[in-house]
């Protein structure tokens, strides 16, 4: 009898891993942003890879829409570049302003380039309008 309890056992320790393994790969793939561009979650907050044909703009927009959708952030809420991560088509970004010395986007371009550059989510929210222009075909 207690051959049988060990397999039910040993079936459910395997189920549960495999279980956790597809959670784990779910959580892990990219969020696609409204314009196209892949967000991650990273170490204390998270990355977006490229800022597509809109530069610095599309790379604040996907990391507001991450914040708005996935995170569930409010509008007023504060967007803060961490800085580059990896290479220089990704940039990192946060919610939490702990450690960063802030400082205000005078240049947009520069902006993503610049730990503690920050904006509102709604404000960084505005710059998929041109995604949503060109994805309706009304054009710039």
């Amino acid at each position: 009898m207690k051959f049988w309890k060990g397999i039910k056992v040993q079936k459910l320790m395997m189920f549960s891993a495999i279980t956790l393994i597809g959670m784990s790969s779910v959580a892990a793939s990219a969020f696609t942003a409204e314009n196209g561009l892949s967000v991650e979650r990273s170490a204390g907050g998270f990355t977006v890879e490229g800022g597509g044909p809109f530069g610095a703009q599309g790379m604040w927009c996907a990391a507001a829409d991450y914040a708005r959708r996935a995170v569930g952030a409010s509008t007023d809420q504060r967007l803060y570049v961490t800085g580059p991560s990896g290479n220089r088509n990704k940039v990192a970004f946060t919610l939490d302003m702990g450690g960063l010395s802030l400082t205000s986007v005078s240049s947009l371009g520069a902006s993503v380039k610049q730990p503690g550059a920050n904006l509102s989510i709604g404000h960084a929210l505005s710059f998929c309008a041109d995604h949503k222009l060109l994805r309706s075909g009304s054009g710039l």
